[in-house]
């Protein structure tokens, strides 16, 4: 069975949200750790926290996904934005202990002038002094679109912040199909070529988790803009291709795909559960 789910929102508390989810039909989901465009974070509820995991177990769903603002910049020229994000992520860990949830999915930040190499560098320092070996959470880099002075657009990119992680046994990566498609990996008419280049590269046993998005712009155009599944560049035949490609159909999957209403992700998340074979 396709491993699926979008992204929703905790506003109403954790185990809520985790019915909502099997209101969707969905068996995972991804929301946010605090405010995505800002830097409050709700306090903790523990027996929702424990409600909820007790919940995901009782139902059957695959690993849920808690995904960093978009506003964090790990790789920031300024030193009071570097820090920062540094504080978000690090409280962000011990929250998904709390709260039993086993992946951190964050983009990896833009140089703004730096160079990639030191954005590089920057990204990878953070990561050092957030992760110790009492982390039992994967935080998972997500590849990225290189639109403007992004890190994280190639494969190389990302392997070259794992590389100098010290613990990258607790780093993995999340793989958006509109941010690789509009990055230049061609995944509609070479979908083996770009997972192969991903193992070589990478390797896919780093590959933890997919965000399937159709992708507004075209192949290589280095625009993070989404489209919902079938209206884009990327496809519905692409999609077929995806969800039952051996190396990811066990993987799960989030949709963040540009909605209003819950019965979208609903019909997305049917529509892409009858394309498995």
């Amino acid at each position: 069975m396709l491993h699926i789910g979008c992204h929703l929102s905790p506003s109403e508390g954790l185990l809520k949200m985790a019915k909502t989810a099997s209101e969707l039909g969905a068996d995972t989901f991804q929301f946010f750790s605090r405010n995505p465009r800002g830097s409050k974070a709700k306090a903790l509820d523990e027996s929702d926290a424990a409600a909820m995991d007790a919940y995901l177990k009782e139902h059957g769903f695959v690993p849920v996904l808690v995904h960093a603002p978009y506003t964090l910049n790990p790789c920031a020229e300024k030193p009071e934005t570097a820090q920062f994000a540094e504080l978000c992520m690090r409280n962000d860990l011990i929250r998904c202990t709390a709260m039993k949830t086993p992946f951190y999915n964050f983009h990896p930040g833009s140089h703004v002038g730096q160079g990639e190499q030191t954005g590089v560098e920057k990204t990878a320092a953070l990561l050092n002094r957030i992760l110790s070996d009492e982390t039992d959470t994967t935080v998972l880099i997500e590849t990225m679109s290189g639109q403007g002075s992004e890190i994280g657009g190639t494969f190389e990119s990302v392997k070259a912040i794992i590389d100098r992680v010290n613990l990258s046994e607790r780093v993995g990566v999340c793989l958006d199909t509109c941010h690789v498609f509009q990055a230049g990996y061609d995944i509609v008419n070479d979908l083996d070529g770009v997972l192969t280049e991903f193992d070589r590269v990478i390797g896919l046993d780093r590959l933890h988790f997919l965000h399937i998005n159709d992708a507004k712009f075209g192949l290589g155009e280095h625009k993070d803009r989404h489209a919902a599944i079938g209206e884009g560049q990327i496809g519905l035949d692409a999609f077929r291709r995806i969800v039952n490609h051996p190396a990811l159909k066990n993987l799960p999957f989030c949709l963040e795909t540009p909605h209003e209403k819950l019965e979208e992700y609903a019909a997305e998340i049917a529509l892409l559960r009858g394309m498995t074979e």
